[in-house]
């Protein structure tokens, strides 16, 4: 039995997936009918999780500018908050990446994937016991398609011209045709509210497993269980507590002496010392993360391609791995997409360090004086140390950095996406076209590089709308290739989502969409005494 069945027997046993949704899947992953139906057999009579209890978590991430508005979400703490009490159209499965029904319970493309009919979910009540419709559907993606809004969706929305009704049916008529549409709609800031949240957006009235009872930014949030939840594979303790601790070793400690039962952004460097706790476990989960060092393209001295390229190969990736990951990733080649992804574009050559390169194009750039790079532990874990030794591997280039160590509170909204030259994390997206929608297109929120190329843009509105995987595949890579070479990401690393709780804490999914479980951890995962 391979990790994806063992996955799927576990959703049964969570009461979570039917006999007939079981058997097609498990016989899809290569099983026969006779011992997929023995696993279902077995899997149903296992013992179920366990109910009640008082899940705490101690995440990284919180801020005092955190907002409760879905579409204004931008860290680690939000994520996992607004995975509690909100429910997207569409989910993304854990092993797969592929889409499955969550508020849409199915879906329809035309022949062109221009139009696609989403059938929306009947019997779903909101938290303030409103039954969701079709209109609160609309109402949320048009505002979230609204730039007013300030989505974080805004980019992975933009070819929709079109948000309809027509009947209980969801209609998106698109400006070109895109093959990928319900995996843009698991985007984590496209939670379905009463009337879209246009009433009230930071209302957290949603259809979750859990309702926000409190919630002080970047401090506390509490949930108490959602009793008319429309699903039972779920929502299995009584009540939820997410912490903020941005201090690494207070989530250490935390964790350690048994104050929560789960931590995110361990620091691969202190895996060996929680290993030694009696209690502990160690989460890690591959997926399309990434650490990154972001330069705006539009502000000198980084609208010089030749200084963007030193700076790329001063770049010692392996050591970066290595010393920063703890061998908990691998080595990326700046672009933003790993072989996780449908399509990947394989042939392309792995930038090395090298300092002689480096040096070349850092004199070609007529640049001198040092290079400032803000950075904090809360960009992600070592990332204090990754700048430091970056600047070591920079000098041997001649290649001056200045390291700047900015505050936790307030990073996402003083230095990410408004310095030039900072450090910072992406945590992956369902599709290639998402990923560069939401951080490469030239319109996009988040386009963090400003990196800004029409040829570009055109290339990915071709790409989303080409049916052919082959001319597709050709495509992204021709586009993997302009991000490499020509933009503003210096992306040394894929990581590893590495967490950790006690052994209390079971159930837990590894999921390759993102961290933390997909941000579902404290819905997914059951208490044991």
């Amino acid at each position: 039995m391979n990790d994806y069945t063992k996955y799927l027997a576990s959703r049964v046993t969570a009461g979570g997936l039917s006999r007939r949704e079981f058997l097609g899947r498990a016989m899809a992953a290569g099983l026969t009918l006779a011992v997929a139906d023995k696993l279902f057999t077995e899997s149903a009579e296992a013992a179920e999780p366990k109910r009640g209890g008082h899940l705490k978590l101690g995440l990284e991430g919180g801020a005092a500018t955190d907002s409760k508005d879905p579409a204004k979400f931008l860290s680690q703490f939000m994520f996992c908050v607004g995975r509690c009490w909100g429910d997207m159209l569409v989910e993304s499965d854990p092993l797969t990446g592929a889409a499955v029904p969550a508020l849409a319970e199915s879906w329809e493309p035309s022949k062109d994937a221009a139009t696609w009919t989403f059938k929306i979910r009947k019997g779903v009540k909101f938290h303030n016991g409103k039954e969701l419709t079709i209109d609160d559907v609309v109402a949320t993606l048009k505002r979230h398609t609204d730039k007013k809004s300030e989505s974080g969706a805004l980019g992975v929305l933009g070819s929709i011209k079109d948000i309809k009704a027509d009947g209980g049916n969801l209609v998106l008529t698109l400006s070109e045709g895109n093959a990928d549409m319900p995996l843009l709609l698991t985007d984590y800031h496209l939670v379905i509210q009463p009337n879209g949240g246009v009433d009230d957006p930071l209302a957290s009235i949603g259809t979750g497993p859990y309702k926000l009872t409190s919630f002080e930014p970047g401090v506390r949030a509490t949930f108490e269980k959602n009793k008319d939840d429309w699903r039972t594979d779920r929502g299995y303790v009584d009540s939820i507590e997410i912490i903020g601790m941005n201090d690494a070793t207070a989530r250490i400690a935390a964790l350690s002496s048994g104050q929560v039962h789960y931590i995110n952004r361990v620091d691969p460097k202190t895996v060996n010392l929680l290993k030694r706790a009696p209690n502990v476990e160690i989460l890690s989960t591959a997926g399309r993360g990434h650490y990154v060092f972001i330069m705006h393209c539009d502000k000198a001295p980084f609208d010089n391609n030749d200084l963007r390229l030193a700076l790329k190969y001063a770049m010692d990736r392996e050591t970066m791995v290595q010393k920063i990951l703890g061998g908990y990733g691998k080595v990326g080649n700046d672009f933003p997409i790993n072989s996780t992804y449908a399509l990947f574009p394989e042939g392309i050559e792995q930038r090395a360090y090298d300092p002689d390169k480096a040096a070349f194009h850092y004199k070609k750039s007529g640049h001198s004086g040092s290079v400032l790079l803000r950075t904090s532990e809360v960009a992600f874990p070592g990332a204090v140390d990754a700048a430091v030794l970056y600047q070591e591997s920079c000098k041997k280039a001649g290649i001056e950095i200045e390291v700047k160590r900015e505050p936790g509170d307030g990073y996402w909204t003083n230095v990410w996406n408004v310095q030039p030259f900072s450090t910072s994390y992406w945590g992956g997206r369902p599709t290639q076209d998402q990923m560069y929608s939401t951080a490469y297109l030239s319109t996009a929120d988040w386009n963090d590089t400003r990196f800004k190329r029409p040829d570009f843009d055109k290339l990915l509105l071709q790409a989303r709308s080409e049916l052919d995987e082959a001319k597709r595949k050709d495509m992204y890579r021709t586009m993997a290739m302009m991000v490499r070479d020509e933009g503003g990401v210096i992306l040394p690393m894929f990581n590893d989502f590495v967490n950790a709780s006690t052994k209390q804490v079971k159930g837990y999914v590894h999921d390759i969409g993102n961290d933390m479980s997909n941000g579902y951890v404290a819905t997914r995962v059951w208490l044991e005494a």
